[in-house]
Order: structure tokens, then sequence, then C-alpha cells
């Protein structure tokens, strides 16, 4: 599948014209969009899966390079042993001037696509606990590599326009959250520069493609995975009293949990406690020894989410020892290390600087203001602790317009994202995706005209 690698460099390298002194609201990206289209259907039918991405970050490593970047592979460190890196850092040079770091997520989902489309996924693949899974770019990650690369290009080819560095950055393992905490931890600003602005962009099945979408502040929220093993004492299900069931204490557990929000947090400070999964026991008259409880843990401010993680501990262990649970074995509540994401927070005076550059590109129509959401992803690490380096996320509209108009109609979601159904509007998403984040880069290293 991936010879057709080799098909899409070779058609982006004939297309392309440079834009010379036109200004970056004018890039030719129609006339790139025949191989940029080409490519984009590539990635779509060979997605890899987190701590996979192989193939992929070895052709985003290859295009970096046919532009003129200075290309590192095989940079993260990851927590868990025995995975390799596969982060891509291709560095542009360009006089003096702002860094700014310009990331792509490379991975794909375990989900078995049903669009139907002509260029549709077929990949099986075995995940990292060996099970034979499907895989689907169900995130619009390949929209994100595509318009990457169209950035890299026109950037490449307007170096009298702008001055600086570029730091262009493969991200792998974004769907796990774990990719951007690795290449941090392989010394990616301490190699490489640690750049002055931090910028990406993602996709967003609820928005027409044409647009994009923004969010001063708090965009995405911070995310944590807890296991609870809530440990009793078992027994036979007819002698209750002589056991401490596990079971009726999960089932306790989970109904406090819900006070957490509801009675201790703010209600001006958004927050999301919620049991995805529990699992426990074996037959109808065993009480087993122990049920384990699997959480997401949802929240902007870090002192919020500080304080959830130290009431669901609290509960966890005030609901055992109400029940006579023994000392030695009150319940095991894990926060997952990798499993966990900061919030990710839309620097106010970037993001207005940027928004008056977007709306300048594209139209005022085709900008518009979003809601923040509880979804999480690690773009966030990128902008350090606290938010020490100023950065701007914004949403790239994948929906085909009219599809989206009957949707709405109807009262209906549309395919979203991580559906098996979800399949943007390519053509329309990558322009507005090339367009769009090299207007946002220029807007931090171009030169005054």
């Amino acid at each position: 599948m991936y010879q057709r690698i080799i098909l899409a460099a070779a058609l982006w390298g004939a297309s392309f014209q440079a834009p010379g002194t036109t200004a970056m609201t004018d890039l030719p990206v129609d006339r790139d969009l025949p191989a940029l289209l080409e490519t984009y259907k590539m990635l779509h039918g060979a997605p890899e899966l987190s701590h996979h991405e192989a193939k992929t970050s070895a052709f985003v490593a290859q295009e970096l390079r046919a532009l003129g970047y200075v290309v590192t592979e095989g940079v993260g460190k990851y927590l868990r042993p025995g995975l390799k890196g596969y982060g891509v850092v291709g560095i542009l040079k360009n006089g003096a001037g702002p860094t700014v770091l310009i990331r792509t997520d490379l991975d794909g989902l375990p989900i078995e696509e049903k669009t139907g489309l002509p260029y549709a996924s077929t990949v099986r693949t075995k995940d990292d606990a060996n099970r034979d899974v499907s895989v689907m770019h169900a995130c619009g990650h390949d929209l994100h590599i595509t318009s990457f690369l169209g950035t890299a290009k026109a950037l490449a080819a307007s170096r009298d326009r702008w001055a600086g560095t570029l730091m262009m950055i493969g991200q792998p393992a974004e769907e796990t959250i774990d990719g951007a905490r690795a290449m941090l931890a392989d010394g990616l600003y301490a190699r490489f520069g640690k750049p002055d602005y931090v910028l990406a962009l993602h996709a967003n099945a609820e928005l027409e493609a044409g647009k994009v979408a923004f969010t001063t502040g708090y965009f995405l929220a911070s995310a944590n995975t807890v296991e609870i093993t809530v440990r009793g004492v078992g027994g036979h299900g007819s002698r209750p009293e002589a056991a401490r069931d596990p079971i009726v204490l999960a089932a306790q557990i989970v109904v406090a949990l819900q006070t957490i929000v509801s009675r201790e947090n703010s209600p001006l400070d958004p927050a999301v406690v919620s049991v995805g999964s529990i699992h426990g026991g074996t037959k109808a008259n065993i009480i087993p020894d122990e049920v384990r409880l699997q959480l997401t843990v949802r929240a902007y401010k870090e002192e919020v989410r500080g304080r959830i993680l130290a009431s669901i501990e609290r509960i966890a262990n005030g609901v055992a020892a109400a029940a006579g649970v023994p000392a030695d074995r009150m319940p095991v509540v894990d926060v997952s290390e990798t499993e966990a994401a900061p919030a990710t927070y839309n620097a106010p005076p970037l993001t207005e600087r940027l928004v008056g550059v977007l709306r300048s590109a594209l139209g005022a129509e085709n900008v518009v203001p979003w809601a923040p959401i509880m979804s999480s992803e690690d773009f966030g690490r990128f902008a350090l602790e606290g938010n020490e380096l100023p950065s701007f996320m914004f949403w790239l509209g994948a929906a085909d317009p009219a599809l989206l108009a009957d949707s709405r109609r109807r009262g209906v979601a549309p395919p979203g994202l991580h559906s098996s159904l979800f399949a943007p509007k390519p053509e329309a998403a990558i322009r507005t995706g090339v367009r769009a984040m090299t207007a946002a880069v220029m807007g931090v290293v171009g030169k005054e005209r």
C-alpha cells in the first residue's frame, strides 16, 4: 500500500509552484490540490496505530527533507518499555526571528472503517496487546498530515516573506496521549531549541469544510485515566455476612463519585468524572475478592484536576472503611502516568492576533468562535507546565456542508470523530487547512511589508 507514497511524492513535486511575492492570502493551493489530495487518500488508506507509525513517519520525514528541512527521525522516549519512538522533527532556519513549532499527529485508531469510500482503509494489524484489529484514520490525522506538509511546502518556498525558524513536528501516539510526552522526554527542546510559539489544528466533524473555528483560553480539557481495584473478602453468595462484598462496595463507590462534580466542585469550573468500565465476579453464587473500575477524569484547571483525584481516593477508602473492610484490603487507586494529558490552552493575546490573521486570509465569515469542549489530547504538553509557551490550536472544518445542513435539519448528529462512518470533505478541508496554518505561521514570523 505504501508504494503509492512514491506516486504521491512525484505528483506533489511536479505540481507545486512557489508563491514568490504572492500575498499569503492568495497562495496557489488549488494548483497543488490534486497532489495534496492524492497524498491524503494514500494516508487515509494506510493508517497505523499509535506506537507503530513507522511508514507514516518515514513518509513525513521524506517529504520534509525534499523541501530542504533538516530532519531527525526516531524522536521519542516512552515510559513503557519496548516501544519505539516515531517522532519526526524538521527544522528550517531562515535568519533571525522567532521559532514557531507546528505539530501534526500521525496515528490512526483501532476502528473498522465503514464509509464505503473508494480509498477506505482495509488495514488490519496487531495492537500493543497482540489483538487483531482494524485501523482507520477516524480522527482526521490524515487531514492534519496533508495540511502540515502543504504548509511546510508553502513556507519553504516563501522564505523572502518571513524570518525565523520553523520546527515541524510529526508527533506519534496522540490517540494514546503519550506521544508528546515521549518527544519531550527525549530532549525535544534541549536538542532542537525551545520555540516561541506552538501551533496546531484539529479536524472538526461538526464544522463545514472551508471554515475554521477558534476558542480563546481553555480549548480542550485535561484527561486522566484512573483505575480503582475495590478489594473485599470473597465467599459464598448464600453467606454474605461472612464476606465483604466488593461488588456492593464498587456500586456504592460509583454512586458516591458522582458527588465530586455535583457537590464538591464549583459549577463555574467544568469537570467530568465518568466510570467507563466495571469488571468483577465469575459466577452468580460467588462473592469475588475484588472488582476493577476504570474512570476518566476531565477538567480545565490544574487545581480542579488535583482536587478531583484526591477526592476519588478519599471516597473509595471511605466507602470501604464504612463497610468494615480490613485495613490491609483498602481499595488501590492507580492514576495512570501514561494515559494523562494537560488541558490545551489558547493564549489570549496570541489567539486574538491570529484570529485577525485568519479572518484576513479566509474571510471573516469563515472564522467562527467555538465553545470549549471536554475532549482531550496531548498537544498542550508542548506549551510546557503552566502554559509557559504561547500556544494556539484551532478547529479545521471537515464536514460536507450539504450533509451537515441535512443532519441539522433532521435533528441528528453527523458521524463524528472516532466514528467508523467519519468521512471528511477532503478538498475543501485541505485547501483551508494549508491556507489557515500558513497564514497563522506568517502571523508570528512574517516580515512587515
